[in-house]
Order: C-alpha cells, then sequence, then structure tokens
C-alpha cells in the first residue's frame, strides 16, 4: 500500500496559476500510475491527469491539455500538477491516487485505484 499527501491548493484568481504536490511513500513501486482526479460539489470525481512512474508518461484529459503540466522527482517520490490558465470551472478538491499496473484503457477510471490521498481544495474565483 502507497500512502499519499496532497498539498499546494489554495484560492487563485482567474488565468493564475497553482502547483499542488502528491508526496507517496510506504511500498512504491516502478510499475505504479500516479494520478490526479478532482471533485466539485455534487459532482462525480473525475480523472484529471497521469503520469507513469518508470517512464514518465502523462496522460490529460481534454479540459486540461495545454494548461496542466505533471512532473515527478524521483528522489522526493513526489508528484507534481502544474496548473495553468486556471478556470473556474477547475475548482474541485483534487485527489492523488496511485495504482499498480498501467492499462491505457483504465488509466482514467478512479474505481481502478486502491490508494488515495486525502484531498487539497482549489479554488478558482472569476
Amino acid at each position: 500500500q502507497v500512502h499519499l499527501v496532497e498539498s499546494g491548493g489554495g484560492l487563485v484568481q482567474a488565468g493564475g496559476s497553482l502547483r499542488i504536490s502528491c508526496a507517496a511513500s510506504g511500498r512504491a513501486h516502478r510499475d505504479y500510475v500516479v494520478s490526479w482526479f478532482r471533485q466539485s460539489p455534487g459532482q462525480e470525481r473525475k480523472f484529471v491527469a497521469a503520469i507513469t512512474w518508470s517512464g514518465g508518461t502523462t496522460y490529460y484529459t481534454d479540459s486540461v491539455k495545454g494548461r496542466f503540466t505533471l512532473s515527478k522527482d524521483d528522489a522526493e517520490a513526489t508528484v507534481y500538477l502544474q496548473m495553468n490558465d486556471l478556470k473556474p470551472e477547475d475548482t474541485a478538491v483534487y485527489y492523488c491516487a496511485a495504482k499498480l499496473g498501467f492499462h491505457r484503457a483504465s488509466v482514467g477510471d478512479k474505481r481502478t485505484y486502491r490508494d488515495w490521498g486525502q484531498g487539497t481544495q482549489v479554488t478558482v474565483s472569476s
């Protein structure tokens, strides 16, 4: 099991930027996939982006392509989500999740993730 802790959320004006972090500890494995999901009030938790730990390959949902960028620090076992040109519709609680093994068809399926962080609030004002 991997323990995940998110940080870096906050309040930002539309058009601004934030970087949120996901620090992993425990039985991390090079074949892990680490993803970000977000959930707005009354909405389902939705996939945002994913990164494979070994190769660093990234995947993004269409609504954030060109604005959000994933990166990782192997030494710190931390994944970063740089969010630029933020929009009010990006407002949500952002959750970090991890699972062992990569399958392109299921990378965005929250039901396949076992390990989750507690979430960090991102609020974008208009």
